[in-house]
């Protein structure tokens, strides 16, 4: 690894895909740190040592990227152009946005206190699932080529796993955390 701005997948050595072999990744950024770790140049010069820091700092945020599905797919967007953190009316159909308010709306309409713990369980179940097939959708799509589709099931993404984080947070209230 001597590049800072290499491709993150070019890094670990792995195919630039949505579907990944985690254990792999893992693997091969273990191997990777112990090879730049700062604490490996504490007997070199100062650049040797910034450049140690650096190059950490970009394998961690790499790694990091590439395990959590959200953010890889945006990256996937980012490596062809598609810009993730705006958002157009063609990006977000009718159908979606009914979707969401419906299930905000489920969320926001149960009751305050622990016997809504059971729907919530019910509600994150459904988001669960629902990312899942999203997750398999948008990996489809990337493979056919298909990046407009997948921008706008990257969308769908977004919502529901700040979903889930609210339902959690939902959750942790009501055990009183």
């Amino acid at each position: 690894m001597q590049q800072l701005n290499q491709n993150f997948f070019s890094i670990f050595e792995l195919p630039e895909s949505f579907d990944l072999d985690l254990e792999r990744l893992t693997s091969k950024y273990r191997e990777l740190q112990t090879e730049v770790h700062p604490d490996k140049f504490a007997a070199a010069g100062e650049q040797e040592k910034l450049r140690a820091v650096q190059m950490t700092s970009y394998l961690n945020e790499a790694f990091t990227t590439l395990k959590t599905p959200l953010k890889r797919a945006a990256y996937i967007l980012q490596l062809h152009n598609f810009d993730t953190e705006s958002v157009s009316q063609n990006d977000l159909g009718m159908d979606l946005l009914i979707e969401q308010m419906q299930l905000r709306e489920s969320l926001d309409e149960l009751p305050k206190d622990d016997s809504a713990l059971p729907q919530l369980e019910q509600l994150k179940k459904d988001v669960t699932n629902r990312l899942a097939e999203k997750r398999t959708d948008f990996a489809r799509e990337v493979e056919q080529g298909d990046l407009t589709s997948a921008k706008k099931i990257f969308h769908e993404l977004q919502f529901l796993e700040k979903l889930l984080t609210e339902v959690a947070s939902g959750e942790e209230q009501r055990l009183g955390y």
